[in-house]
């Protein structure tokens, strides 16, 4: 669906939807399926769970549709094979999002979830969050530009969900009402005073334990957390590879595949020598369950890259899809002499000022993937990010990068006749 209002879905019948549409609305919903099941790993909410599996519904719904389209677009065997690769574009958003309902059930069919890694995912630089407007609030009625959320909270609004309407990545004008339901990312400082804002209370959790000796439950965590942040750039990675026609970046979520396999053989060793010393080994059922799913969502990002690793070049749709979905990837090179050159990336606050969201640098040849804040940007330094279509702009701008925007991609408009 695309970046507009027309994101809006509704329950009732309406016309055949384009293959771009249905595209855009799948690769949306399954993205924020993944977010919003973390994020009730986290919380420990049931009420997000239950969120995730509305969401799988929808992609299962749209995927159906967008095979039917797809075989009624292709009248010769030359649109079939280029409409192939949506397909397969389409199984791989299928495999993410199946994976995300097997982490939301997770927490929903209480297969135990460790208090350590709720600790570790709890302080984590960003998370997503569920928050409702409620009859006593400071959000009703105005618009999100004029609230400003980002500047006053460091959220930023990523869905809402009006009764059983959604709307992915709305845009400024949007008026928020009292029962709106918002999915939001950010720090996890941030969710507290959002929850205020809507009329709700914080949740006031508690620090972490310092300087305790690391067991083997704690290795165990930290390996699936590991797994969590792998799987969430190998997805970003891969739409990247195909929106920019960037083979050498199929060859990296190729890498991270290879990492998530070594990350999980390792977490099974260290699980069981937890489950050794546990006084109920069946509580740590979950780390598994989670390890798994986060492998397979790495599992399919490659298998969505394969698009793009043969001669023939993939059908124009997806490209065009993924430039108008709820949120794009663009590239910028760091010049020299610009605001962020020699800077650290805590200091700037990129997300905060652009929207866009860091997710590898590529310095001299070698990808440092999810950078730490510490990191300092240098001249010539490529810069991948994921964010709202409007921020892409501002961290060139930033950068210094003067290139036309045409020059983000591999791909030109093209006329589609099968667009049905």
């Amino acid at each position: 669906m695309p970046r507009q209002r027309g994101n809006e879905r509704t329950g009732s019948r309406r016309d055949r939807r384009t293959v771009k549409e249905l595209l855009v609305g799948a690769k949306d919903a399954a993205e924020l399926m993944v977010d919003l099941a973390y994020a009730a790993v986290f919380f420990g909410d049931d009420d997000l769970g239950r969120e995730v599996l509305v969401l799988e519904e929808e992609v299962d719904e749209l995927l159906v549709e967008l095979r039917a389209v797809c075989m009624l677009a292709a009248r010769t065997p030359e649109d079939a094979d280029q409409l192939a690769g949506v397909l397969s574009m389409a199984v791989s958003i299928e495999g993410i999002a199946d994976a995300a309902e097997d982490i939301a059930r997770v927490v929903l069919k209480d297969l135990g979830v460790p208090p350590e890694l709720r600790d570790d995912l709890r302080h984590a630089t960003e998370t997503t969050a569920r928050v409702r407007i409620r009859e006593e609030n400071e959000l009703e009625g105005a618009t999100l530009r004029d609230l400003e959320l980002p500047a006053r909270t460091g959220m930023w609004v990523i869905a809402i969900r009006r009764d059983v309407d959604w709307s992915y990545g709305p845009d400024a004008d949007e008026v928020l009402r009292e029962g709106d339901v918002l999915f939001l990312q950010g720090p996890p400082e941030g969710v507290d005073r959002l929850r205020e804002l809507a009329g709700g209370t914080a949740r006031q959790f508690p620090p972490p334990v310092q300087g305790k000796k690391l067991s083997n439950l704690d290795r165990a965590v930290d390996l699936v957390v590991e797994l969590k942040n792998v799987a969430e750039v190998a997805v970003g990675l891969a739409y990247s590879a195909i929106l920019l026609q960037d083979r050498s970046l199929a060859t990296e979520v190729s890498v991270i595949e290879d990492k998530s396999d070594d990350l999980y053989h390792g977490l099974e060793g260290w699980v069981l020598r937890a489950a050794a010393e546990a006084e109920d080994p069946e509580s740590l059922r979950g780390l598994m369950h989670l390890a798994s799913a986060s492998e397979r969502i790495v599992d399919a990002a490659q298998s969505m890259t394969r698009i793009i690793e043969t001669d023939e070049a993939p059908h124009p749709i997806i490209a065009q899809a993924l430039s108008e979905a709820d949120e794009i990837v663009a590239d910028a090179i760091v010049h020299e002499g610009s605001l962020v050159d020699g800077k650290k990336l805590g200091e700037l606050g990129i997300h905060t000022e652009t929207g866009m969201e860091i997710l590898a640098i590529d310095s001299d040849k070698r990808w440092v993937y999810r950078p730490r804040s510490t990191r300092v940007l240098r001249a010539g330094d490529r810069i991948l990010a994921l964010g709202p279509e409007e921020g892409a702009p501002r961290l060139r701008e930033w950068c210094g990068d003067d290139r036309p925007e045409s020059e983000d991609r591999g791909w030109t408009e093209p006329e589609l006749e099968h667009d049905a």
